[in-house]
């Protein structure tokens, strides 16, 4: 169990069936009345996050996310393929738990599997992937003073703004969590 007045950036607990993040907490102590902890918490399967004020008191339980680093091999229409890097077993996963960052991931990339009690819940993929760029407009020379953008489509398929100077056939460095373009490879 875990009070409220313990609160922590990261720790994640159980309330109201669901299961939560804490990504900010404040203690407040107001002149009059009694302390409360306002906290912004992220409702991890769903992804959705919300300000809520408690008492310091308040107790919770601990949740406990396992976080297991597989391998993904393929997809098969609606269902992602990924392998356990020590037991070498396949595990399917739907299309509803990938989040929109896995449009960066091609095959025989290391992934994070988030689960709670055995139910998968989420797919997060490395911070950072180099991916080669198959198709982009051209660029002009001279076209290099201002922070122009063009849009490039890369090997997976997505589409993230690069700056002109960049050619087809360049590896660049993505950011999954953003979808930003962070530098050549």
């Amino acid at each position: 169990m875990i009070s409220a007045g313990d609160f922590r950036n990261g720790i994640t607990f159980e309330m109201d069936g669901n299961i939560y993040s804490i990504i900010e907490f404040q203690h407040v102590k107001p002149g009059k009345g009694s302390p409360f902890v306002r906290a912004k918490i992220r409702n991890v399967v769903t992804g959705s996050v919300v300000e809520k004020t408690f008492n310091p008191s308040e107790k919770f339980p601990s949740a406990f996310i396992e976080r297991k680093d597989m391998q993904y091999l393929y997809n098969d229409g609606d269902l992602y393929y990924f392998m356990d890097n020590e037991t070498y077993e396949q595990l399917p996963i739907s299309k509803s738990v990938l989040g929109d960052n896995f449009k960066f991931v091609k095959e025989n990339m290391e992934c994070r599997i988030l689960s709670y009690k055995d139910n998968i819940f989420g797919v997060e993929p490395p911070f950072f992937v180099k991916l080669k760029i198959i198709k982009t407009d051209p660029g002009f020379k001279g076209n290099t003073a201002t922070n122009t953008t063009k849009p490039a489509t890369l090997e997976t398929g997505a589409v993230v703004q690069v700056p002109l100077f960049i050619e087809e056939d360049e590896i660049i460095k993505v950011d999954t969590r953003t979808g930003e373009y962070m530098e050549r490879a």
